[in-house]
């Protein structure tokens, strides 16, 4: 079982590695963007983890979609929507639980997959998070299916997640700021995808 305390710890990680990572996704998104994706992403998850104590009592659903909507107001543009709904929609499966087993995992991971393609209208191809994101949900199903643990199943998804992520170099992106590219997007790494990656790397790390 995945507790509450893993659940802040994994977001208190995942603030850590955005600022760490901060340059890196930048530099991604200049290529391809405005070049803010890192200094938003960093500031996002900052203000994540310093509201953590004040809902430390909460349930994990509660805590999943506050962070959703700190995300969505503190990174703003599309990024805040596609991170910040990835968050909430976890948090609606999630409501009123203490601690999560592999299949409210699997089913947190699906809700944010899914609310994040109906937000964004991205499909897998697209050069956007849904390429890292999507490859990771069906890992996962995979290996519980095979009869792998929690840990091992995040395990799983976070290597297919990297995957996806590193893939991304080549595709042309038809969605976001990106997408005014149009074949110039060829040959860099997707900053979104990126970030989910990081994102889902913390979540391992702390379990």
């Amino acid at each position: 079982m995945v507790t509450k305390e893993q659940i802040i710890k994994w977001l208190k990680l995942a603030a850590n590695v955005m600022q760490e990572n901060k340059e890196w996704l930048t530099q991604l998104d200049a290529a391809v963007g405005d070049g803010e994706h890192g200094i938003n992403m960093a500031r996002g998850f900052q203000k994540v983890s310093s509201h953590l104590p004040s809902v430390a009592d909460e349930d994990i659903g509660s805590i999943l979609k506050s962070t959703g909507a700190i995300l969505l107001s503190a990174i703003g543009g599309a990024g805040g929507v596609i991170f910040g709904t990835f968050f909430i929609e976890a948090g609606k499966v999630t409501s009123g639980r203490q601690e999560l087993g592999s299949v409210d995992i699997a089913a947190f991971l699906k809700a944010g997959l899914s609310g994040v393609i109906k937000r964004g209208g991205a499909q897998v191809g697209d050069k956007t998070m849904v390429d890292a994101l999507a490859p990771a949900v069906t890992a996962f199903d995979r290996s519980l299916e095979d009869g792998a643990d929690t840990t091992e199943a995040l395990g799983q998804a976070v290597a297919a997640a990297q995957v996806g992520m590193t893939e991304t170099t080549h595709l042309v992106a038809k969605k976001g700021r990106a997408s005014y590219l149009g074949e110039r997007s060829i040959g860099h790494q997707d900053p979104g995808a990126t970030s989910l990656y990081l994102i889902l790397k913390a979540l391992y790390d702390a379990v």
